[in-house]
């Protein structure tokens, strides 16, 4: 529950904030990217304590595995296990690496007349703000490509290997069997309540001081 929550506020709040800086809503821009700074610092931390399908050591798995898993995928019937593939999972980490840079970046950026700026940007000169807010952009179109390259992969194996992804990810339930979902444990409700604490004294502390 915790990961398609992440999941789905992460799509609306990356929509919002193109939207808001499209718009130059700055203020409603650099609230998004709070939310989102909140969103990736509880992913962090539940990637390391949560159910075991969210934690990066379940699914984070070597190049070879996910070259591997990439010539399975010829072979069929298609056999769908619970949690992250190999390849997948490599493309969840680039995502979470992806926005960390683009978010770290947009703290330390600097508009073009300087009236505006990310809360983090008086600890840089106005020309670094300058280049943070380059790559704010230029990571933003890289997390677009990556999108692109997600929605892809969603479509292949709903059209070729009759996968639905898009489903358990609304409403949790698969329709296929996979391997080992039933011995899955879910993640503590407590130690979501945690990291959720931890995100938000974070979040303020960077965006709020």
């Amino acid at each position: 529950m915790y990961i398609r929550l992440f999941h789905w506020l992460l799509v609306a709040l990356l929509a919002f904030s193109w939207w808001s800086g499209e718009q130059h809503e700055m203020e409603w821009h650099r609230l998004s990217g709070y939310a989102i700074l909140f969103l990736l610092i509880f992913r962090i931390y539940w990637g390391f304590v949560g159910s075991s399908t969210a934690r990066f050591g379940q699914f984070v798995r070597s190049p070879r595995s996910a070259f591997t898993y990439l010539q399975t995928l010829r072979t069929r019937p298609y056999r769908a296990t619970a949690g992250h593939n190999p390849v997948g999972g490599w493309s969840v980490l680039l995502m979470i690496v992806s926005l960390i840079a683009m978010v770290t970046a947009g703290l330390f950026a600097v508009d073009v007349d300087g009236l505006e700026s990310g809360p983090l940007a008086d600890y840089v000169s106005f020309d670094q703000g300058r280049l943070a807010a380059d790559l704010h952009g230029l990571l933003f179109n890289l997390l677009l490509t990556l999108v692109a390259l997600h929605i892809a992969a969603i479509l292949y194996y709903l059209l070729r290997l009759r996968h639905n992804l898009i489903g358990p990810m609304i409403h949790g339930r698969s329709t296929i069997y996979m391997e080992g979902a039933a011995d899955l444990p879910v993640g503590s409700p407590w130690k979501a309540l945690v990291g959720l604490l931890i995100a938000a004294a974070c979040t303020w502390a960077i965006g709020f001081r």
